[in-house]
């Protein structure tokens, strides 16, 4: 019992000695001592305190040459602490007052890697993500024959999509609200917006996983135009859903939805025979 006391003593002891110590330094005046320590703490990993330091030290180092490493490892500092927007915002303060410095290349990957990394949920907004996307295709740009080149390019086409996932939750909101809220103002109502969101987002991830779901569904939702459209205009629709069903079998001759499509193409044959 004795020697979990004094062990927890000295614990304490160690802590309020390193507490009052870093106290200290960060009162202190002396930019030189702030800095020295923020290096220190930063090799321990006690990255919160270099931060603090070093947030201190930058505006007296800005204009030397000191300045570049000291933002450097602010960047670097707040990375490690997991906060990465703020750490991307320093990487992007970084490489654009050192656009020659030493660590450019490595500041351009990181400030948008920061960004991928606070991405949100495909349902939510995507600001993030359209930064991020800009950020990698600049460092592509920037630093062609980069060692994190396929690593950047991978990460962008993640990126993608996930835009690519969010129009086709859209897609799916369309088609599954059918005729809902439709006005006679807005022919094809839903249906349509279906068929121009899928359609517009295969030009926009023309290589997409998600390429065969945005067919399916243009199919679909035009075929449902068709089998309720009025007479005069069936038969137009028709043969547009028939075209729409031989661009997905070429495609995707093993396609998941194929068997069922193609019962629905035999419907649309029947018709048009009639």
């Amino acid at each position: 019992m004795k020697s979990k006391l004094t062990v927890v003593f000295f614990f304490v002891l160690l802590l309020t000695s390193s507490c009052g110590e870093y106290n200290k330094i960060l009162k202190s005046s002396d930019a030189n001592l702030k800095y020295e320590y923020a290096k220190k703490y930063f090799e321990m990993g006690k990255f919160s305190r270099s931060a603090t330091l070093l947030e201190d030290v930058f505006r007296f180092y800005r204009a030397s040459a000191r300045g570049e490493e000291t933002l450097y490892l602010l960047a670097q500092s707040y990375y490690n602490m997991k906060d990465y927007l703020t750490a991307s915002e320093y990487f992007k303060t970084y490489y654009t007052s050192y656009p020659k410095g030493e660590y450019t290349e490595f500041a351009r990957f990181y400030s948008a890697y920061g960004l991928y990394l606070e991405s949100p949920d495909a349902r939510l907004d995507q600001s993030e993500t359209y930064k991020a996307m800009q950020q990698f295709q600049d460092f592509l740009e920037t630093h062609p024959q980069s060692e994190r080149k396929e690593e950047a390019e991978q990460l962008l086409f993640k990126l993608q999509e996930k835009l690519a996932l969010k129009e086709l939750n859209a897609v799916r909101l369309y088609y599954n609200l059918g005729n809902y809220l439709v006005y006679s103002s807005f022919p094809g109502g839903n249906y349509l917006s279906c068929v121009i969101t899928a359609q517009n987002a295969i030009r926009s991830y023309p290589h997409s996983i998600y390429r065969e779901d945005f067919m399916y569904y243009t199919f679909k939702s035009k075929y449902e135009m068709a089998i309720q459209s009025v007479e005069d205009k069936k038969e137009f629709r028709y043969r547009d859903v028939v075209d729409e069903y031989f661009s997905y079998a070429n495609e995707f001759p093993q396609g998941k939805y194929l068997k069922e499509i193609k019962k629905l193409y035999e419907n649309i044959e029947k018709e048009l025979k009639n």
